[in-house]
């Protein structure tokens, strides 16, 4: 009995470690998932490395096409999108 009071103090670290650390980064990367999935042509972006652009074009599951400027266009891979300025809204059809 005296050996499982030992590991009492273990178990509440571990637990608090998970709730604190763990339990959030898990939603904010399963969050950047799905945002990221939801990218449509015509969404303004903000990239990791600080670059505003517009899709222009979803490529693939990896890759999406960003303009710039008025006929500057890079290729981006999904993954370093950080964040969606404004949304577009999707066609009625």
């Amino acid at each position: 009995m005296e050996a499982f009071g030992q590991f009492i103090p273990l178990i509440l670290i571990f637990a608090i470690m998970y709730f604190l650390l763990i339990r959030p980064q898990q939603k904010k990367l399963k969050d950047h998932k799905a945002m990221v999935e939801a990218l449509r042509r015509g969404d303004q972006i903000v990239t990791q490395g600080g670059l505003i652009g517009k899709v222009s074009k979803v490529k693939d599951e990896n890759e999406i096409e960003v303009e710039l400027a008025e006929g500057v266009k890079v290729r981006v891979v999904r993954g370093t999108i950080a964040q969606v300025l404004s949304k577009t809204e999707p066609a009625e059809g």
